[in-house]
């Protein structure tokens, strides 16, 4: 097996750990973290873009503790949790007797997070008409209290995550442009474990011993024929699905051996890697990036550049086409040739 997680830390510079459990080397993951130390001692709004267990709270944690605010409150609000009434109320706090069932004052996780850093998770699912609240809230630092006319002036540095495509929503008018613009200062958008395969040993060894450790387990040799299944998988439910799939091997491993339930996991992995499939799957991804450069004039970054269009921050877009050969940009950040 590869060395324990805890030696991670020590490997060389070109091998990434990223805050508790998004591990790795790829060149993926390194763009993440150069992207993190760069934002996180600033007071930006950052935007987290990734697939469903791709990390994305990770990443805010890690911006988090990488701030001169680390040491003060770091509070989560997920946005698809709860109705939009309810989350105005849990956002920005309520007066007693603003609603029925509001027996006492309560303080919103805006005003919590004060001198800290506030994590709107899911922020796609945001009500339409509680946006222009919150975009208010960031571009002032101020709100009010449901059932209150005082405004109440807070501290707070914000990070947005979400798994859809907001640009999209903004075009269909689901998502308000103003307030896309403000969270989006700063885009991070995590690399799919589908594309960051060489990360996967190195996951695995750490989701083997964090659990085999809970259960008072001793699991020290994972089999080549069960690695190169994991790694030749399509992980739609990425990091997080790997982690449940290692827990329950860890589960039925009697001895110090991984065992694995291949079956389902290398009928698919044998379809995703047939030549036939790869080739079409990196056509398709390579005919639409360029598509996306032509409609935006060759332009990489800004706000209208091919980048935001497709949802990525600019060093993953300018990485997946140097791999599909698509370019090369100029400094300028214009595409010479698509």
């Amino acid at each position: 097996m590869a060395s324990p997680a805890s030696a991670i830390l020590s490997m060389p510079l070109n091998t990434v750990a990223i805050k508790n459990e998004l591990i790795g080397h790829s060149q993926g993951l390194r763009d993440v973290w150069n992207s993190v130390e760069m934002v996180a001692p600033t007071d930006s709004a950052v935007l987290i873009q990734g697939e469903t267990g791709t990390g994305k709270e990770l990443i805010a944690k890690a911006i988090h503790q990488e701030s001169p605010r680390k040491l003060r409150p770091y509070v989560k609000v997920n946005c698809a949790a709860m109705p939009g009434g309810l989350l105005e109320s849990e956002l920005f706090g309520h007066e007693r007797g603003a609603f029925t069932g509001a027996i006492a004052q309560t303080t919103g996780r805006f005003h919590a997070a004060h001198t800290g850093t506030l994590f709107l998770d899911e922020i796609g699912d945001l009500p339409l008409e509680l946006q222009p609240k919150l975009l208010r809230a960031l571009q002032e630092q101020e709100f009010e209290r449901l059932g209150s006319t005082r405004t109440i002036r807070v501290d707070v540095r914000v990070v947005a995550a979400t798994n859809q495509d907001l640009w999209k929503m903004v075009q269909e008018r689901r998502f308000r442009a103003d307030l896309y613009y403000r969270l989006n200062v700063f885009p991070i958008a995590l690399p799919p474990l589908r594309e960051r395969s060489e990360d996967i040993p190195r996951l695995v060894d750490h989701f083997v011993r964090k659990f085999a450790w809970s259960m008072n387990k001793e699991i020290d040799h994972v089999p080549e024929e069960v690695m190169e299944v994991l790694r030749n998988y399509d992980w739609p439910g990425n990091i997080r699905e790997l982690q449940n799939v290692v827990e329950r091997a860890v589960i039925l491993s009697p001895g110090r051996v991984l065992r694995l339930q291949l079956g389902e996991l290398k009928r698919v992995a044998q379809v995703e890697k047939s030549p036939a499939a790869s080739r079409t799957l990196a056509e398709a991804e390579r005919d639409h990036i360029v598509r996306t450069l032509q409609d935006a004039d060759g332009v990489v970054g800004g706000r209208q550049g091919a980048a935001a269009r497709l949802g990525l921050a600019r060093t993953t877009l300018l990485y997946r086409m140097r791999k599909l050969g698509i370019g090369p940009a100029t400094p300028s950040e214009r595409c010479l040739t698509v």
